[in-house]
């Protein structure tokens, strides 16, 4: 009976043990008293999706929340940790994981029944519909949140004082917008938040074992063609050319002179050759390195630098960003000024002090 007892101390004594080590080990995330913002990044592809986000983060900054990192949207939600490091970001501004928050905080900051969703309208009494279509829907699905209510609002974004007042932490801790809080075209002012998008190891690590297999320690010109026909048809708006179209505001100043064109918008096989050339003899580069959503022209671009002995490679690879990482680290980059695929090739050149060229653009 002794020995009985004497186990069943013992035992005891270990599992308070045990318990007291998780306890002292398992993270504890405080709860944010300014509250929280979140928003479905669903416009678009990843180029605009980058642009919202960017635009969504520095508005998180301004109206003092933390920002929940929303999933990237393709045919399913992609944790935003899948690409980028969220370290980088939290040096900008407080940010946390959304499946994390949805997992750690939800149940207590933002629980079932309390779950109200948000969109900007001109109109407060219109519907608005949260989870109406796709990715909308999907969006929210993937994540486990259902509204409880919803409300349009008439306070522009660029007003953040008087959001701020409109919707107190107190009254609302989580709010969750229909759309991110942010312009397309991307504002100018955000441009330099690119330096906040760190790659993950995972992208780093694929991009480099592309680089090192095909073209190690060469110099390479990275070029992006956007010459499908959906994009030909986009282009053939710009007869007499516009101010701003799409993401040109990378490249032209839309209170400028200067005109969005077809050429600009759409180059000729002639013009693109042409520039490669260009650039090739300038870095000396032996490689070029093509992304596109159509046709890569090898034939054309090798037949073109013949003299020089380029090598020119493409490879549609599984997953967008590794083009973009891989065009990021091009001793040159050339680009399409009105795409915005583009556009965060771009931003993040400049962050490198990398040059950049864009298609018909002088």
């Amino acid at each position: 009976m002794k020995g009985n007892i004497f186990l069943h101390v013992v035992l005891s004594w270990l599992l308070l043990a045990v318990s007291a080590d998780t306890e002292d080990t398992e993270p504890s995330i405080e709860v944010d008293g300014n509250g929280y913002l979140i928003f479905c990044l669903c416009m678009g592809r990843f180029g605009n999706q980058a642009e919202h986000f960017l635009g969504g983060l520095a508005f998180a900054k301004a109206v003092n929340r933390t920002l929940i990192l929303p999933s990237w949207r393709t045919y399913k939600n992609i944790p935003f940790t899948d690409w980028f490091k969220i370290e980088k970001l939290a040096q900008y501004h407080r940010v946390i994981l959304a499946e994390d928050f949805m997992r750690d905080l939800a149940p207590t900051v933002w629980p079932p029944g309390q779950r109200t969703g948000f969109c900007f309208s001109f109109d407060e009494n219109t519907e608005c519909k949260m989870k109406e279509g796709n990715p909308f829907g999907p969006f929210w699905d993937e994540l486990g949140v259902n509204f409880d209510s919803m409300k349009a609002f008439t306070v522009a974004y660029h007003e953040p004082e008087r959001w701020v007042q409109r919707f107190s932490p107190s009254e609302y801790p989580v709010v969750a917008l229909k759309g991110a809080p942010a312009s397309f075209p991307m504002a100018t002012e955000h441009r330099a938040l690119q330096q906040y998008m760190e790659w993950s190891d995972s992208i780093v690590e694929q991009g480099q074992r592309y680089i090192q297999q095909n073209f190690p320690g060469r110099k390479y010109v990275g070029i992006h063609l956007r010459n499908g026909p959906d994009w030909e048809k986009a282009c053939g708006h710009l007869e007499g050319g516009l101010s701003s179209f799409m993401a040109s505001p990378q490249c032209i100043n839309p209170r400028s002179s200067e005109k969005v064109t077809q050429e600009i918008c759409f180059p000729s096989t002639d013009i693109i050759l042409s520039q490669i050339k260009e650039h090739v003899e300038e870095t000396g580069a032996t490689v070029v390195y093509v992304a596109t959503d159509k046709n890569p022209l090898i034939h054309e671009i090798g037949s073109h630098l013949a003299d020089l002995k380029v090598s020119v490679f493409h490879q549609d690879p599984w997953l967008p960003q590794l083009d973009l990482y891989i065009l990021g680290e091009a001793d040159h980059f050339i680009g399409n000024c009105v795409s915005s695929f583009t556009s965060f090739v771009a931003r993040a050149r400049t962050v490198h002090n990398k040059p950049t060229s864009f298609w018909a653009v002088r």
